[in-house]
């Protein structure tokens, strides 16, 4: 993937939700979370999901709030692949 330039990064819009609560995604082929992220009155809680079961248990993850990114089209929200700090302070990226 090629970084993307300043102008065009303009256009992607960011929002600040924070995790209400998480559980397990038993249907994941990969160990993860299914993620209800409350995004304010304008939209509303939606879910999306995360890989970070080998760095927290679902009851740890409410109240963390996380920068995602809005897909204009479709008007869904996912989470922005990032770099996570891990509880013991160390950065992973996914």
């Amino acid at each position: 993937m090629e970084p993307i330039n300043w102008k065009d990064f303009e256009k992607v819009e960011l929002r600040v939700g924070t995790i209400v609560s998480a559980e397990v995604f038993k249907e994941a082929r990969h160990p993860a979370y299914i993620l209800h992220v409350d995004f304010g009155p304008d939209i509303g809680i939606r879910k999306s999901s995360a890989q970070i079961t080998d760095l927290y248990e679902p009851e740890a993850l409410a109240g963390v709030q996380l920068v995602l990114h809005a897909e204009a089209e479709a008007h869904a929200l996912e989470v922005v692949p990032a770099r996570l700090r891990a509880p013991d302070g160390s950065v992973r990226r996914y």
